[in-house]
């Protein structure tokens, strides 16, 4: 796979010339080079997603037509949701007729039944910031709000005094004064409110509309990343309230979602999914997907030691990550009575780049000594084995020492990976007598002689006969 992929990324740079740039609008192949980048990416796209999966795609009016043709084709028209007009600028552009001031974003679903099934979570109110108290009492989070009647009078709400305070308010005194004795009605200084409890506004669904005018601006964005990152490191971001708008329609309910996102620019899908677990919880996952554009000569971002957007990424994702970790800890310095700290999300991330094997291939009888290309780590070498075995690449992979041997645990000890001079019987005993033994078991063939191996073979051997577990023995 890591070769298939490698070749069609260097296939797509060379057909569409842009090896150091995004396809340039100097092209008289423009619109078909775009048309062409896209159709097997959203391909892909449609194969990855869930049964109720659903692709969110922003763009402008210089391909919204040729894209939700695309759309169409790929996932049928039955499946469109919407295209929604997001409001992305405020200011006015004064060169032009009209001054655009939307991006489009085209709302699909795989199977657009699966979605109906659960449209009753799609749409739930969004705005469910506050809620950071909790009296301890099985009810959990809420926040306070006012239970005086909006317009008092004109709206004929009732007028007495309750608890000290006089005013028109929203209930009759008798239901006031039972949401008082069940505690859900409390007097702060000279005011009345009542609880709003978290868990029934997880219960309001807002039927959202085709218009988004409150997920973010571009300027905003722009000024936001730039804070972050201690200057302008990227032109046009995302806005992360926009981002965070699309997760929070699909994967509210999915604590473990999976968040793809195949033009990742400076990862905004990365932080608004870290921020969108540190508030409703969960472990939902990013994957985000970039070309290594490299930066301009002479571009703010190349001033700042990021040659192409890849590395400009990465650092956003390792600083959003920190400031959300410390926003948190200092919450969690201020707890009020009964309140409970609030946990750090994962903001942990791996970053892997498209090449070919770490192993040479013997050529037409050729006797290779060591099959490792020289330039590979240890790490190279693991994840390719991960990926051969279908492991996660998310799994934790841990530096141990087995009868004084240093070698790598992946997964709990699923894999065992011994890289090192200095293998031995006894190491390979230990091994095989871990418990649970492990499944898989790799041993680089420049670190054993024939003798080592053949023994390494009948010791899995026995532990497989004793435990009706399979032992996968591989060395390269």
């Amino acid at each position: 796979m890591p070769e298939v992929l490698s070749h069609f990324l260097a296939n797509y740079i060379e057909q569409s010339e842009q090896a150091n740039q995004s396809n340039p609008e100097t092209s008289g192949r423009y619109h078909s080079d775009w048309c062409s980048m896209m159709y097997p990416r959203l391909r892909l796209a449609r194969e990855l997603l869930a049964d109720d999966g659903a692709i969110f795609i922003s763009i402008d009016d210089n391909e919204v037509n040729n894209l939700t043709r695309i759309m169409d084709e790929i996932f049928g028209e039955h499946n469109r949701i919407a295209l929604i007009c997001h409001k992305a600028r405020a200011s006015v552009s004064n060169d032009k007729i009209i001054s655009p001031n939307h991006n489009t974003v085209l709302f699909y679903a795989k199977q657009v039944e699966c979605l109906e099934a659960i449209r009753k979570s799609i749409g739930l109110d969004p705005v469910l910031d506050g809620f950071e108290q909790d009296d301890g009492d099985g009810r959990g989070a809420y926040r306070l709000v006012p239970v005086d009647g909006p317009g008092g009078a004109k709206k004929g709400n009732p007028y007495y005094e309750f608890l000290g305070v006089a005013g028109y308010w929203r209930f009759s005194k008798e239901t006031m004064q039972q949401k008082y004795d069940d505690g859900l009605v409390v007097k702060r200084g000279n005011s009345l409110y009542q609880k709003y409890f978290l868990s029934t506004a997880m219960q309001t669904r807002r039927t959202a509309t085709t218009w988004w005018d409150d997920a973010g601006l571009t300027s905003n964005a722009t000024s936001r990343l730039k804070a972050l990152m201690d200057g302008a490191a990227f032109d046009t971001p995302k806005p992360i309230e926009l981002i965070y708008r699309m997760i929070q329609m699909i994967c509210f309910s999915d604590k473990e979602a999976i968040v793809l996102d195949f033009f990742s620019g400076s990862a905004t899908t990365a932080q608004a999914v870290m921020e969108f677990n540190a508030q409703y919880t969960g472990d939902r996952h990013f994957i985000l997907v970039q070309l290594p554009e490299v930066t301009p000569d002479k571009s703010d971002a190349r001033a700042m030691g990021y040659e192409n957007l890849c590395q400009v990424g990465e650092e956003r994702i390792r600083r959003a990550g920190a400031a959300l970790k410390t926003t948190i800890d200092e919450k969690n310095k201020q707890l009020k009575l009964g309140e409970q700290p609030k946990e750090v999300p994962d903001i942990g991330f791996r970053v892997f780049r498209l090449d070919e094997s770490n192993f040479n291939e013997p050529k037409n009888g050729q006797l290779l000594i060591d099959r490792i290309k020289p330039d590979r780590t240890e790490l190279d070498i693991i994840f390719e084995m991960m990926l051969k075995w279908g492991l996660e690449l998310t799994y934790p992979i841990e530096e141990i020492e087995i009868k004084g041997y240093p070698c790598y645990s992946i997964a709990g000890d699923e894999l065992i990976c011994c890289m090192k001079p200095g293998l031995t019987v006894d190491v390979l005993e230990a091994i095989a007598s871990l418990e649970p033994a492990p499944s898989r078991v790799f041993i680089l063939d420049s670190v054993i002689d024939d003798t080592i191996k053949l023994n390494a073979l009948q010791i899995f051997k026995r532990v497989e006969e004793r435990t009706q577990q399979k032992i996968d023995l591989r060395t390269v």
